[in-house]
């Protein structure tokens, strides 16, 4: 039999949902339909119960590690959620980044967040046509894909660095117009010119990268005087194919973000200190996007 909630606070829902959750993996409860009290805010009363919206029943889920499966009506003014335990799985880049591992399978312009802010922080670097573009880090190029969603009138000169040759590989086949390179990061061929708009996505905390000494690099000698950068710093992980939020550390049972907060700070500020207007967007993935003090930002950002 399901578990019915009425007004029961969330102190006591939350602990008595986590604990049949452990115990089979699975668990069903009713309580308000969150479509009856719309406008109201979480906590406060209806004629069924204590109202609280669908996120709420969204961040239950990803806090205690389990899918939200397609509610049912259980009678008036009540729904029937059912909670089922994520299956055991390693992060998707525990086989590397080439395509025949789990992170080959991730597109993260499904991600509507990330879609409307990555579209938004393309537009504000605002390279021009047939501008150069530089992406570290391109893995298969998904996110590639954004580059014509944001500018439908525009071509360029797309240069891609990957230090996996699989992964490489796989961004030339998606982008046979791009110049793919497997190479390091830390050691970009020296041809490699200057570029209008330079992407660092989910590349910075990477192993064996220096986050201070690549940005000084790229600035000094890859980025052209109104160029911009955007540098993405993962808040999130991949758990059973669902996002959950929150960047991770290693052994600590709740998300952390005391890293990724020093890490866009630092960049923030060396890039404020060298005349860098700075925005920072983002959910799952945050986006640090800067662009020279000079120049105007952009309007009309919105995909």
């Amino acid at each position: 039999m399901p578990v019915r909630f009425t007004t029961e606070p969330m102190s006591v829902l939350l602990p008595a949902v986590r604990d049949r959750l452990r115990a089979a993996g699975e668990v069903t409860f009713e309580v308000p339909d969150p479509d009856a009290g719309l406008g109201r805010y979480a906590g406060e009363g209806t004629p069924h119960g204590t109202h609280r919206p669908w996120s709420t029943w969204t961040d239950l889920a990803d806090l205690l590690g389990a899918h939200l499966l397609t509610p049912d009506r259980a009678g008036q003014g009540r729904v029937r959620l059912t909670l089922r335990a994520h299956a055991p799985a390693r992060d998707p880049d525990h086989a590397g980044y080439g395509p025949d591992g789990d992170w080959a399978r991730v597109n993260k312009l499904e991600d509507p967040v990330f879609l409307a802010t990555f579209v938004e922080a393309l537009r504000r670097v605002n390279p021009p046509q047939g501008g150069r573009v530089l992406a570290l880090g391109v893995n298969a190029g998904h996110e590639l894909d954004a580059l014509p969603l944001a500018f439908p009138d525009r071509t360029f000169e797309v240069v891609g660095v990957d230090l996996d040759p699989a992964a490489a590989q796989a961004a030339r086949d998606r982008h046979p117009q791009a110049v793919i390179h497997a190479a390091d990061v830390n050691a970009l061929p020296p041809d490699l010119g200057r570029f209008d708009l330079i992407l660092a996505l989910s590349l910075l905390q990477s192993p064996g990268v220096r986050q201070d000494v690549l940005l000084a690099t790229l600035r000094r000698q890859h980025l052209t005087p109104g160029g911009g950068l955007i540098l993405g710093y993962p808040n999130a992980r991949y758990r059973d194919g669902t996002l959950s939020y929150g960047a991770r550390m290693r052994n600590y049972a709740r998300p952390d973000l005391s890293l990724l907060a020093a890490d866009v700070t630092n960049a923030r500020r060396g890039l404020q200190k060298h005349d860098y207007k700075v925005f920072v967007t983002g959910k799952y993935e945050v986006l640090l996007t800067a662009i020279p003090a000079h120049s105007t930002t952009p309007t009309d950002l919105e995909l």
